[in-house]
């Protein structure tokens, strides 16, 4: 198994702009050498005649059939609101004029 050095673990962290600290260093040589120990075992799959594919189930689309429902009451939607303004939920100010 090739174990990856703490230098080169401290580059992938800086490239993917983690911090990390000297437990997750260590950590992360351990996890990251045993994936890249996994995909040299794949390597060496015979996938000659095994045509590309981008997806390995088929896709379906689940769309359900629009129905006019009758909607929660008010106060009812309201009523675990954490803060409330008369009949609306109260919320910080996203964008400002």
């Amino acid at each position: 198994m090739m174990k990856l050095k703490r230098e080169e673990v401290l580059h992938i962290a800086a490239l993917a702009r983690v911090g990390v600290t000297d437990a997750d260093v260590e950590i992360m040589q351990v996890q990251l050498s045993n994936i890249l120990e996994n995909f040299e075992i794949l390597k060496k799959l015979d996938t000659e005649g095994v045509s590309p594919t981008a997806q390995s189930i088929a896709l379906q689309n689940v769309i359900m059939k629009d129905e006019i429902k009758a909607s929660l009451p008010q106060e009812d939607v309201l009523f675990n609101a954490p803060q409330r303004e008369g009949d609306f939920f109260k919320v910080k100010v996203v964008l400002e004029d």
